[in-house]
């Protein structure tokens, strides 16, 4: 692998690893967000401390790590910018500060995809509200809104980029598999609703 694509790699890793989650819920005296809900360290599991802000603030920047990964790839590492977008994504999938259990990236997926494929991006969000605000089941709006990018990029045929969407998509819903479990139970619960 050439150099620069190593190096966007390591930065989209080093940037993707950053659990805002976990950051933001300790700075505000929530305690470990890991030892609620899912464990995850994502928003929907922050958003189960009570707080809507923690929750916001956590996507917003889950967001913006993945989008400023591939925008340093861009700007300095021409070439590399798939690279830098697969280092965020596996670092906030699997961060090596937490024992490589992560959150299941469909925000940072979001960042990545509005600086590396602004139609996808579209889609995406279009997707992934309208399925929060229908169904109200967290974890199907964000499998859903990663299903689409891929198939954006058919749709529009973009076979260089089509591959690689393809496998960031298998990957979140991989990361799924525990809330899919869930779904198939009637257990999975429902964004504004306690757990029983």
């Amino acid at each position: 692998m050439p150099v620069p694509f190593l190096l966007a790699l390591l930065i989209g890793y080093l940037l993707g690893s950053i659990p805002f989650g976990l950051v933001l819920t300790r700075l505000a005296g929530k305690g470990d967000v890991r030892d609620i809900g899912s464990g995850s360290i994502g928003a929907t599991n922050v958003l189960r401390t009570g707080s809507k802000g923690l929750a916001a603030a956590t996507v917003v920047l889950d967001i913006a790590k993945g989008a400023l990964a591939v925008w340093i790839a861009r700007t300095w590492f021409p070439g590399g910018e798939l690279f830098a977008a697969a280092g965020a994504l596996i670092g906030h999938l699997y961060p090596v500060w937490l024992k490589f259990r992560g959150g299941k990236s469909v925000a940072t997926l979001f960042g990545v995809l509005t600086v590396l494929f602004p139609w996808a991006a579209a889609v995406y969000a279009i997707v992934w509200i309208v399925a929060l605000l229908i169904i109200r089941i967290s974890s199907v709006a964000g499998m859903m809104a990663a299903a689409s990018a891929p198939i954006v990029a058919a749709a529009t045929g973009d076979v260089a980029v089509f591959p690689t969407l393809l496998v960031f998509a298998l990957l979140v819903i991989w990361k799924h598999r525990e809330n899919i479990m869930r779904l198939k139970a009637g257990t999975e619960p429902r964004i504004g609703k306690r757990k029983g």
